[in-house]
C-alpha cells in the first residue's frame, strides 16, 4: 500500500522526473499556441514536507498517484512547435535509455527519423516499441546496435542510417560512461576505457559522417548539427577524474570541429548537464547513488536535481534551425552547479589539507 502521509497539509514534495500538461492559449488572432505546464512527480519516493520519512510510491497501478503519474509520462510532451523535424534525420547514440531516450523521444515527438544506437539491442528494441507509439507526422525510430569504441561499428552505424533514413541531418553524440574511483586506484586499461568510450568514440563518428555525407552535400540547406554531451566539470570531476578528463577532450575537441568544418555548413556544440536523476543511470551506481544524492543537494543553488527533459529540451533546440548561428559552444544545464564545486570525496575537516606557509590565526581553519 503507498504510504500516506499523516501531516495537517498532507502535502507531498515530489523530485526529479518530470511530467508536464499541455493547455492550449489563444494568442488574439485565432491561432493556437501550445504551453506547458510544469508539474513535479514520479521518482521512487515520495517524501512529507513536515517530517525525514519517506516511503516507495506504490507500483501496483492501484495508487491514484501511480495512475496520473503513469498516464502523464506516457506522453509525448515538448514546448516545440509541432512537426518542427519533419524531415530530418538524426543519429543519437546511447538512445535507449536515459538522457539518450528523452532525447530520440522529442525528436521523434516532431517529426524527425531517428536512429538509436547502444549495445544492447534487447534495450533498443523495447525503446524503439515505446518511442514509435509516441511518433508524430511521420517520425519513427530505428535500432542499430552498435559498440561506440569499435571503429568497424561505427562505420555500420554510419552505413545503416544512410540507407534507412536517406541522409542524415544532426548527431547527438551521448553514448559515455564511466566509474567511480578516486584517481591512485584507477589503472591503465580503465582509464583508456572511459577515454575511448567518451572521447574517441565522438571523434569517429563525428569524422564518419562528415566524410560520407556532410562533406559532400552542395546544398548548404542540408548542413548538420552536432550536439556532444558532456559534464558540467568546469571545475573539475574528483572521483571520476576519468570521464572529466575525457569530457574536457570533447569540449575542446567541438571547438576545433566547429572551426573546422563551418564552411561546409555544420555547426558544433556542447551540452553540459549538471546532475541529472534517470532511474537508469543512477541504477548504475547502486548504493552509492542515494549518499551521493544526500551530499550534492544542497550543493545545488537549485536544490533539485534535474530532468533528463530539461536536457533534451536544449538538445533539440541546438538541433534546430533556430541555432544556426550557434556553433563552438558549451552550454550548462546544471541548476547553477557549474558556478560552484561538488562535495564528491569525503575529507577529513579534522585537520588542515594543507600546511600554511606564513601566519594563519586558528579562527581562520576549520
Amino acid at each position: 500500500m503507498p504510504y500516506k502521509c499523516q501531516c495537517p497539509s498532507q502535502r507531498i514534495k515530489t523530485h526529479n522526473l518530470k511530467v508536464r500538461s499541455m493547455f492550449k492559449a489563444c494568442d488574439g488572432r485565432g491561432t493556437t499556441k501550445i504551453f506547458l505546464s510544469i508539474i513535479y512527480t514520479k521518482i521512487p519516493h515520495q517524501i512529507c514536507q513536515h517530517s525525514q520519512h519517506s516511503t516507495p510510491i506504490c507500483r501496483s497501478g492501484k495508487c491514484e498517484i501511480h495512475r496520473k503519474c503513469s498516464l502523464m509520462s506516457s506522453l509525448a510532451l515538448t514546448p516545440f512547435k509541432a512537426g518542427l523535424f519533419v524531415g530530418k534525420s538524426i543519429i543519437v547514440t546511447g538512445g535507449g535509455t536515459g538522457l539518450g531516450y528523452a532525447i530520440a523521444k522529442e525528436l521523434v515527438s516532431l517529426g524527425a527519423k531517428v536512429v538509436i544506437a547502444a549495445r544492447r539491442i534487447e534495450v533498443l528494441e523495447a525503446a524503439a516499441s515505446e518511442m514509435n507509439k509516441s511518433s508524430q507526422r511521420g517520425g519513427k525510430i530505428y535500432v542499430c546496435q552498435c559498440n561506440v569504441r569499435n571503429e568497424d561499428d561505427i562505420q555500420k552505424l554510419v552505413t545503416f542510417a544512410l540507407e534507412t533514413m536517406g541522409g542524415i541531418d544532426g548527431l547527438v553524440n551521448n553514448a559515455g560512461g564511466q566509474f567511480v574511483s578516486p584517481v591512485e586506484n584507477i589503472s591503465a586499461r580503465g582509464f583508456k576505457a572511459v577515454v575511448e568510450t567518451n572521447l574517441l568514440s565522438c571523434f569517429m563518428l563525428s569524422k564518419e559522417i562528415y566524410n560520407r555525407w556532410w562533406s559532400q552535400q552542395e546544398d548548404r540547406k542540408r548542413s548538420g548539427s552536432i550536439v556532444n554531451i558532456i559534464l558540467a566539470n568546469k571545475n573539475g570531476f574528483p572521483m571520476m577524474a576519468h570521464s572529466g578528463a575525457a569530457r574536457a577532450g570533447v569540449e575542446n575537441l567541438t571547438k576545433s570541429m566547429a572551426l573546422e568544418w563551418i564552411g561546409r555548413g555544420v555547426r558544433v556544440n556542447c551540452v553540459a548537464p549538471g546532475i541529472i536523476y534517470t532511474e537508469s543511470g543512477f541504477a548504475n551506481y547502486g548504493e552509492m547513488a542515494g549518499a551521493f544524492l544526500s551530499s550534492v543537494l544542497p550543493c545545488i543553488p537549485a536544490h533539485r536535481c534535474g530532468t533528463a527533459e530539461e536536457v533534451s529540451s536544449l538538445v533539440v533546440f541546438l538541433l534546430s534551425d533556430a541555432a544556426v548561428y550557434i556553433t563552438g559552444q558549451n552550454m550548462g544545464v546544471d541548476g547553477g552547479m557549474g558556478q560552484g564545486t561538488i562535495p564528491l570525496r569525503p575529507q577529513d575537516h579534522g585537520a588542515s589539507l594543507l600546511p600554511v606557509y606564513g601566519e594563519l590565526p586558528m579562527k581562520a581553519r576549520l
